[in-house]
């Protein structure tokens, strides 16, 4: 049976992906207490890279945007499979965005902007969430965003 949030998530046009494979020696997820604290997903379907960085100007944001909300679809099936359902989100506590970005580029708040749409469009005021978008040099697989996040659990 398919939770609200996944049929939501059909009717948006958007699915999980299949799988999330790790690049290292860490967990998806770990849950303590009520907390699920999920390790940074980078925009990768299956393993492979689907946009790398680093951006510079005149870069288009939609396209960001895009690479963004792909982490985060990776970080709702690293909640399925730590959680076991989606079903099982309160809230969304937290975001970290990072953007493979050239010195001096202004927009990265704006890409990671398409991570936090998501969760706002899953959950409504319940996936309003505090967070940080910072941009960095590179980060692994040359992929252009890497997106973390806490959640907290019913």
């Amino acid at each position: 049976m398919t939770c609200p949030i996944e049929t939501r998530l059909n009717e948006m046009g958007l699915a999980l992906p299949p799988s999330a494979p790790s690049r290292a020696l860490f967990l998806p997820g770990k849950i303590t207490g009520n907390l699920l604290v999920l390790s940074g997903q980078i925009c990768e379907w299956e393993g492979v890279p689907k946009y790398v960085g680093p951006i510079g100007a005149g870069f288009d944001i939609a396209t960001g945007q895009a690479a963004s909300q792909m982490c985060a679809l990776n970080l709702l099936f690293s909640i399925k499979a730590v959680a076991g359902s989606l079903s099982r989100v309160r809230q969304v506590v937290r975001l970290g965005g990072f953007v493979a970005a050239d010195p001096g580029y202004p927009d990265g708040p704006q890409i990671v902007n398409g991570a936090s749409q998501l969760f706002i469009d899953l959950w409504g005021d319940a996936g309003r969430h505090a967070r940080t978008a910072v941009n960095v040099a590179s980060l692994p697989a040359n992929a252009l965003v890497e997106v973390d996040a806490m959640v907290e659990l019913d």
